[in-house]
């Protein structure tokens, strides 16, 4: 906080005062200035008498510092020195991306996907530093707690935060090759309730399914729950040791099926594409590091990094 015993025209007269006792001449100065020489005394004149001294020696030759007057210009250089350095500093990081970014995201998604990217980037920009948290928390706008969000489903603009796309995430259904040849491969929807379901724990309850049905409309289904799983990669975990069916984002499971450890079933099933979006808090400013990273994941979203 500017302290209150310190009016704010004494920034200007200070610029003046420096300016003239660099050339020991208000005539001068107030020409360097491009204003009148009369605003220059006076601002001089205004300074002097908040300070409580005479800072210049004045007579019909010349002028110059008083013993007080030397030591307050030095304080004036060494302070806009410290001013001058603070501006190029931030100019430098306008260029460089710099600072810490908070980013909070799924911990399956978040592990696979958005570290080795977020290591990337710190790799090229050492000063740009994270701190990532894993989780699948709705978004609350009036706690926010982080400085970026990654969230899949939908998540729309809104007066504190922005929502932009990344890309669209299919969910399917798997299970282990062991599991299926001891349990069978489920036919239809409703056989899936003799099956062992490992579905997400979120908010104190597990979460329904997104399946289409016969109509080919998006349907929430309720399996019951062999295992209630809070964490991304757990649930993978489980699903390869033979635990039971799970639904799942295939870009994170697709290298389990091409080595055959996990099996699509029920692909008729599928739903529509679920959002995969980029979330911050609506401000009027974004500091250069946190731009850098919203730039550079939207760039990666053009390249379809995320499918």
């Amino acid at each position: 906080m500017v302290s209150s015993t310190i009016p704010l025209d004494s920034f200007r007269s200070l610029i003046y005062f420096v300016a003239v006792a660099e050339v020991n001449s208000f005539t001068k100065a107030a020409e360097d200035l491009g204003i009148s020489k009369s605003a220059v005394g006076k601002s001089i004149s205004r300074l002097e008498q908040h300070l409580g001294v005479q800072l210049f020696h004045r007579s019909t030759r010349k002028m110059s510092l008083t013993t007080e007057g030397e030591q307050y210009l030095k304080s004036c250089l060494d302070a806009l020195h410290t001013l001058e350095s603070a501006q190029n500093t931030l100019r430098a990081n306008l260029k460089d991306p710099s600072g810490i970014v908070r980013i909070d995201m799924p911990s399956a998604f978040g592990r696979k996907v958005m570290v080795p990217i977020l290591m990337e980037m710190s790799d090229e920009y050492p000063q740009l530093n994270f701190i990532i948290t894993f989780n699948d928390k709705v978004i609350d706008p009036q706690d926010f707690g982080f400085d970026l969000a990654i969230r899949f489903g939908e998540v729309k603009d809104s007066l504190d935060i922005v929502a932009k796309y990344l890309n669209d995430q299919q969910l399917v259904l798997c299970a282990s090759t062991e599991y299926l040849e001891k349990n069978g491969i489920p036919e239809t929807m409703d056989d899936l309730h003799q099956h062992q379901c490992l579905v997400a724990w979120r908010g104190a309850k597990p979460l329904g399914w997104l399946l289409k049905n016969e109509t080919l409309d998006d349907v929430r289904f309720y399996p019951k729950p062999f295992h209630q799983i809070s964490d991304g990669d757990a649930m993978v975990e489980a699903c390869l040791l033979g635990a039971g069916i799970m639904q799942f984002p295939y870009s994170l499971v697709k290298e389990h099926i091409a080595n055959k450890k996990l099996q699509l079933i029920l692909t008729a099933l599928n739903p529509e594409p679920t959002r995969l979006s980029l979330i911050w808090p609506r401000t009027s400013v974004l500091l250069p590091g946190l731009r850098h990273v919203i730039n550079r994941l939207m760039d990666l979203s053009d390249q379809h990094a995320f499918k």
